[in-house]
């Protein structure tokens, strides 16, 4: 019996429609949010504007401000159709992480419902990261390319 390649291994996944509907959520929530970062839709600053924010507000160099817009967008499609789904979820997991530590921590737990607290606390980021964890670990699940990648 032949190895497992890193490839095969990296694609592999249960046919869990649990994941599937954790990285559909996952990837239904995100791509907002990175729409708005990439393109100004949903009134975002678009990717110039991003950018900015990302190195003059948030302290982050220009590469990582990048990652993030390229997670949140891309790894947010890439997650709905299941292709490279480890991948994006340890993307979108990292960038929660960091929300969590350079924006969101000094803001307590919830999300500002009322707006009265100065910013969104970490509720948000921890049930993101809760969902993207699983995939990072477990792969895409029922009706991924990945999947289907996999077992060909």
């Amino acid at each position: 019996m032949q190895p497992m390649s890193n490839l095969h291994r990296l694609l592999s996944t249960e046919p869990s429609r649990a994941l599937l509907f954790q990285r559909m959520i996952l990837g239904v929530v995100m791509f907002p949010h990175g729409a708005q970062k990439l393109l100004g839709w949903w009134g975002g600053f678009g990717f110039h504007r991003s950018m900015r924010y990302f190195s003059d507000v948030v302290h982050l160099p220009a590469p990582l401000g990048f990652l993030v817009i390229v997670a949140e967008s891309f790894g947010a499609l890439a997650l709905m159709l299941g292709a490279l789904t480890r991948v994006a979820a340890a993307g979108i997991a990292v960038v929660m992480a960091g929300a969590l530590v350079t924006t969101h921590l000094p803001n307590g737990f919830f999300m500002n419902w009322f707006g009265n607290q100065a910013g969104e606390g970490v509720e948000f980021d921890l049930l993101l990261f809760g969902l993207a964890l699983p995939l990072a670990v477990l792969g895409g699940g029922s009706a991924s390319v990945d999947g289907r990648v996999a077992r060909s």
